[in-house]
């Protein structure tokens, strides 16, 4: 089957996914992460990416960003539906890669930090001095890490076993019936277009930007480094996001609770640097990937 003809059948999946309700980071999240990526990338990732994007994206990476949100629910895709998130034991509110990152068959590596690696090496593949056959598909590679790279920065999904990252907790986002991971997901930025930026995502993303610009400026250098010279690190993100599961998003929200203005206030400042962040991420990691490199391989 070609791409063009998966991606079709992936739109139309996410249309009746859109339909239901279901909005499957929200697309918007993965949106602002790829959008604010993109104002960091070097000459030479832009070239790269540009040239691995399908002509739908319109050399736009943050328009596909969502796109394995939106194969996961199909047959033949089913086998990523792991590699979304990462789940830590009840309670201990830490992560570890050995211990935490497999699937419910315990097949180790399958998971969002895995999977992370995973497609990282996949791209530097192609990137090898002595010319050789491509043998991965760069382009799903591509959206796969960006997605994912998006993903781990969202506090739940590197949540509880037992709760499935928040979404077997029932509660309401002020009069919506929902579950937790839904609203850390979804309904946090959803109500924060409503109430401070017009609904216009753009809007969201350039009050990002700003922050990134002057208030966050001095932890950009520490976000974007990775130790021992890695190209991808994503168990120190891991880490991050299960702490803040455990202070900010599992906090006073336990089965049955409403969650109203002082739980959103709160934590959509937290939402917004982990978007902020993971969008500074991506553009570090695919930077290391892309630049200073020889031409991809066949190109």
């Amino acid at each position: 089957m070609s791409f063009s003809l998966r991606l079709w059948i992936a739109s139309v999946i996410a249309l009746t996914q859109l339909i239901h309700g279901a909005f499957c980071w929200g697309k918007e999240g993965h949106y602002a992460v790829c959008k604010i990526a993109e104002s960091y990338f070097e000459e030479e990732t832009v070239a790269a990416v540009k040239k691995l994007l399908p002509e739908s994206a319109e050399g736009d990476l943050a328009s596909v960003c969502s796109w394995p949100d939106e194969i996961k629910h199909h047959w033949q895709w089913r086998w990523t539906s792991p590699l979304h998130y990462v789940d830590t034991p009840d309670y201990r509110c830490n992560y570890e890669y050995c211990r935490d990152c497999h699937d419910t068959h315990k097949h180790q590596d399958r998971c969002v930090t895995g999977a992370i690696l995973n497609y990282t090496m996949q791209l530097m593949s192609a990137y090898e001095n002595s010319p050789s056959i491509v043998h991965y598909n760069l382009t799903e590679a591509l959206m796969f890490l960006s997605h994912y790279i998006g993903d781990v920065h969202q506090p739940l999904h590197v949540g509880f076993l037992g709760d499935e990252g928040g979404n077997t907790i029932t509660v309401r986002w002020y009069r919506r019936k929902t579950n937790l991971h839904h609203v850390w997901d979804n309904m946090i930025i959803e109500s924060a277009l409503k109430t401070y930026y017009n609904k216009s995502l753009p809007l969201m993303i350039q009050a990002i930007q700003a922050n990134l610009t002057h208030g966050w400026s001095n932890d950009v250098p520490s976000w974007e480094s990775c130790q021992l010279n890695e190209t991808a690190c994503p168990d120190p993100y891991a880490s991050e996001s299960i702490k803040l599961a455990c202070k900010y998003a599992y906090r006073n929200a336990t089965p049955g609770t409403t969650l109203g203005d002082d739980y959103f206030l709160s934590r959509l400042p937290i939402v917004e640097k982990r978007l902020a962040q993971g969008g500074i991420r991506l553009a570090a990691t695919l930077n290391r990937i892309f630049s200073s490199k020889p031409k991809l391989a066949g190109a």
